[in-house]
């Protein structure tokens, strides 16, 4: 399932909960955290249960809960978000800053009786020095990078250009790819900055990211579209993947398409190009 785009929905409000799949997202985030007032936590908590168990509510789309960084608080989300029989099909854990922390989390998890892939939030110091074993983290499918809260946690401030979170940005990515599993870029906070949004998006994925986290349905097409190759790539990749096949037949390992001379690694990104044709077409 591809996670190009990865859309928060207050969890304290049914009506957006119920439009989000709408937007084209690839996965759903319903949010009990930073969009939750602690006083309306418990409120937040029946009504994303009322839409998960809703019978009408089966959207095309992963449908994700995001829980409070705090077990015991986490506890009750799921105890009362995740009560009866939900449409679920992943937990994210915001501030994950250790491996034995998303444990704890999965562990919690099971003991409600759900065994469920976690999207592991990658968002201070700890939990960026850490990603590489979160990463690794059996439950773990994905690891996202959060460059806001980061940034508050070292006291760094943010800039357009984002160099105060470059060496972490690219250190969640190297952990996810390591590890095998989808690594999704932070937020763009700038609903209207379309433009940049999409330059932001198409850097992430320059980088290696799968996926970016929106906070506005307006930005999920931008998302979507910036990471799905144009057609000069597809083609370009529909042309070397060929020409593998034909010099792995012929028993050559390298071997020339377009005046280019094509290994390892070009052939390693022309995969890459194709998944992604693959995925903005499903």
């Amino acid at each position: 399932m591809p996670r190009r785009s990865v859309l928060f929905s207050p969890a304290d409000q049914p009506a957006l909960m119920h439009k989000a799949p709408g937007s084209g997202a690839d996965t759903v985030v319903f949010d009990l955290e930073d969009a939750v007032a602690p006083g309306r936590k418990a409120d937040a908590r029946e009504s994303v249960n009322g839409v998960l168990t809703d019978p009408g509510f089966d959207p095309d789309c992963e449908v994700c809960l995001r829980v409070n960084p705090t077990p015991s608080v986490a506890d009750e989300d799921i105890d009362v978000a995740l009560s009866g029989t939900p449409r679920v099909d992943s937990v994210m854990v915001p501030k994950a800053d250790s491996a034995a922390a998303v444990r704890e989390m999965d562990e919690l998890l099971r003991e409600h009786g759900y065994d469920l892939p976690v999207i592991a939030l990658c968002e201070s110091a700890s939990g960026v020095l850490h990603a590489e074993e979160i990463a690794a983290t059996p439950a773990v499918d994905a690891v996202a990078f959060g460059a806001e809260d980061l940034s508050a946690d070292i006291g760094a401030t943010r800039t357009d250009e984002g160099t105060e979170v470059s060496h972490a940005r690219q250190h969640v990515v190297l952990a996810a790819s390591a590890a095998q599993i989808d690594a999704i870029d932070t937020v763009f906070t700038d609903i209207e900055e379309t433009d940049r949004l999409a330059e932001e998006t198409r850097f992430a994925g320059q980088l290696g990211y799968d996926g970016k986290m929106a906070i506005h349905p307006a930005q999920v097409a931008v998302i979507n579209e910036a990471f799905t190759p144009d057609d000069e790539d597809v083609e370009w990749a529909e042309r070397v993947l060929e020409a593998r096949d034909d010099a792995e037949a012929d028993g050559r390992g390298v071997f020339r398409v377009d005046d280019e001379m094509i290994d390892a690694p070009l052939i390693a990104r022309a995969e890459r190009i194709m998944e992604r044709h693959r995925a903005s077409t499903e």
